[in-house]
């Protein structure tokens, strides 16, 4: 479980009674979907003709381009999540990755779950001995990858969510 029990009001949009703006929740689903995209290979290489977790994450760009609603993506979100099911190891993390990236569209929190999953993807697929330092690598990528606006918000919230978020965060 990557949510707090009390939700974050930067996390939650204005019309909704926090303080996130409909442009920083596009830059927050766009950014998880990099992170899971940048594992996707992992999944698509023991399942070439799954297309749902590649589908969640078109689908949660399609929504931030404002091309599909948010139901969309949100569904597009669980049938990644159900592609993860049956598996194991990076191809299962990377499936979930996917589908936090699309759930983003519907809970803007789960930017930083298709962030963790990425991670733990990596760490998953490294040689043995080698997952720590191959997770720090691929969270200081996807840091690098942040978009200024929201740079500072994300890092915060991977401080203070590390804990439920396996510790992926320390890199």
């Amino acid at each position: 479980m990557i949510l707090p029990k009390v939700r974050d009001p930067r996390l939650v949009t204005i019309r909704r009674g926090g303080t996130l703006t409909d442009e920083d929740h596009h830059l927050l689903a766009l950014w998880a979907a990099l992170c899971a995209e940048h594992v996707l290979p992992l999944f698509e290489a023991v399942q070439p003709d799954d297309p749902r977790p590649r589908y969640a994450i078109e689908q949660v760009r399609a929504w931030a381009r404002g091309e599909v609603r948010m139901s969309q993506s949100r569904a597009a979100a669980g049938h990644a999540n159900a592609a993860a099911r049956h598996l194991t190891g990076a191809p299962r993390f990377a499936a979930f990755a996917a589908g936090q990236a699309a759930a983003v569209a519907h809970v803007a929190a789960h930017a930083l779950g298709a962030a963790a999953y990425a991670i733990k993807a990596v760490r998953a697929a490294a040689p043995e001995g080698e997952a720590l330092h191959a997770g720090r690598l691929e969270c200081q990528w996807q840091r690098d990858q942040l978009p200024e606006p929201i740079r500072e918000f994300v890092l915060d919230d991977q401080r203070l969510r590390n804990h439920l978020c396996w510790g992926v965060f320390d890199c």
